[in-house]
């Protein structure tokens, strides 16, 4: 048995079954390898920042790591801002990255690179395998950090010669650790600031944003008057008709502002304290209300959900939450507009889909139209590096292919990695894309006007997407992928109904205004 051999064992004795790749030549015997152990599947996706999106949303919905297989350290940086996503988003990544052969380093061939320095900035676990012996103990630690609460992104280096050689002996899974269980004097205490009668902020992040820690935070504040909150962007948020409705924090510094008005206590659960996504000239980038106090129920690494459940039954042991009831939006009618096609979603999504939310600017109404509809998971923009949408939405599918996955995705993000297209067309994956197509990196609209600065027409034409203007359907097709054009509600509801109705994937190209 050769290292690469007895790595893809120990992955899928350890439960990853999934390895998202695109591989090169020092990754051949891996690859090679991949016939010899059925049990693992493997995925082709054709730029790197697909793979590694892809591997995120994997995981968030199977709540399991996936492999990915990069190409030495330009594969590994062609990654990064997907990769930077999924650590934002506390996801279980385990990253095999393909080195030359250890004899060969000394050399300075072109693709040589520092990949341990590259893994740096993912602040999570990185480790060298240094012979065909050792690389299976190495991929069994590898998936276990990956694991360790509440979730990181961990990086096997994986060198050609150790891949091929022979000697490598499949390992046994290693146990990750489990979130640390909050004490109940903290309990207590924050049981207190509820009961204190100032005006309190419930945040929650992490696995509170599913249904046990949603009822368990909507008992909370039903009880205790205080405000929940969710953080701005969740990693995987359940929504719909029978769950509590969880606001989210808005993304605008002005918009937290308003909801935390007045606010005296900040209570974490499973999150951190806001702050602004951005600097801008005389804002503050703290967003918690001055004057307030912040107490840490559970921090991102503890048993958020377990707190806020000890929680509930000392504030509100016989209070039942507030469940969302199931309503429906009226189908709109006329042309598309950043008000109307949310509502068309709302009306017409389907049971137990899943949502790959990177609509941006076009997407603010969205939670409004889609919180009656029949039970469903949000994935969000955890790092706000653009070009996740449709990477996560590819992986989601695979994680659950007997679920609809929707990615409402806006046309300058979906630029970035378009190719994950290919991807859905080859795995027949059934996920329905409809692109916000509004010609305009609209959002920077928005910022240029915020930050103060003056544009002439120079900088309007670094934001404008119009000249030449692009065929989404075309480009779809070309990717194997049906498609459609939408320019009415109408239209985008006749399109939408028959694509989630159809196996495979689709895409509609849905054009709608900026909303500047």
């Amino acid at each position: 048995m050769n290292g690469a051999q007895s790595l893809i064992n120990t992955l899928v004795d350890a439960g990853v079954d999934v390895c998202f790749g695109n591989p090169g030549t020092s990754e051949m015997h891996f690859v090679a390898a991949l016939d010899t152990v059925p049990r693992m599947r493997g995925v082709l996706g054709l730029f790197e920042g697909v793979v590694t999106g892809a591997a995120d949303g994997y995981a968030r919905i199977a709540d399991r790591p996936a492999a990915t297989l990069l190409h030495l350290g330009p594969g590994l940086a062609n990654g990064m801002a997907n990769l930077h996503n999924a650590r934002r988003a506390n996801t279980p990544v385990v990253n095999v990255i393909g080195d030359h052969a250890t004899y060969h380093k000394r050399f300075d061939a072109p693709l040589e690179s520092d990949i341990e320095a590259l893994t740096g900035s993912l602040n999570g676990w990185t480790r060298r395998s240094n012979s065909s012996a050792d690389v299976g103990v190495d991929a069994a630690a590898a998936v276990a950090a990956a694991q360790d609460a509440p979730g990181r992104v961990a990086n096997l280096i994986l060198p050609a010669d150790v891949s091929w050689g022979d000697g490598g002996q499949v390992a046994t899974p290693v146990a990750a650790r489990v979130p640390a269980t909050v004490d109940e004097t903290t309990v207590k205490s924050i049981a207190e600031v509820l009961r204190s009668g100032e005006p309190v902020a419930l945040l929650i992040g992490g696995k509170a944003c599913r249904e046990t820690g949603l009822r368990a935070t909507s008992r909370i504040a039903k009880a205790t008057g205080a405000k929940a909150f969710a953080e701005t962007f969740p990693s995987r948020i359940e929504r719909g008709a029978g769950l509590p409705t969880v606001e989210r924090l808005g993304y605008l510094a002005e918009q937290v502002s308003y909801q935390l008005d007045g606010i005296k206590h900040v209570i974490l659960a499973g999150t951190k304290a806001p702050v602004s996504f951005f600097a801008y000239p005389g804002k503050a980038s703290d967003l918690v209300p001055e004057g307030a106090t912040v107490h840490t129920l559970a921090d991102v690494a503890a048993d958020a959900v377990g707190a806020l459940q000890d929680l509930a039954d000392l504030v509100a042991a016989d209070v039942e939450p507030d469940l969302a009831p199931e309503h429906r939006p009226e189908l709109p009618s006329g042309p598309l507009t950043p008000q109307n096609w949310v509502d068309v979603i709302g009306a017409l999504l389907p049971e137990n889909a899943i949502i790959s939310d990177e609509a941006n600017t076009s997407g603010l109404l969205l939670p409004t139209a889609t919180a009656g509809a029949p039970r469903h998971d949000v994935l969000t923009l955890t790092g706000g590096a653009i070009g996740q949408g449709m990477p996560v939405a590819t992986g989601a599918a695979i994680a659950a292919p007997d679920r609809p996955v929707i990615n409402l995705q806006s046309d300058g993000s979906a630029l970035y990695t378009i190719s994950a297209l290919w991807t859905q067309a080859r795995e027949n994956s059934n996920v329905t894309t409809v692109i916000l197509n509004n010609r305009a990196y609209a959002i920077l609209r928005l910022e240029l006007q915020r930050v103060g600065a003056e544009a002439g027409e120079k900088a309007k034409g670094l934001l404008d997407l119009s000249t030449p203007d692009m065929d989404f359907a075309k480009i779809a097709e070309g990717f194997g992928v049906p498609a459609t054009r939408a320019t009415t509600a109408e239209e985008l509801a006749d399109q939408f109904a028959r694509a989630v109705a159809e196996p495979g994937p689709h895409l509609i190209d849905a054009a709608v205004p900026p909303l500047l």
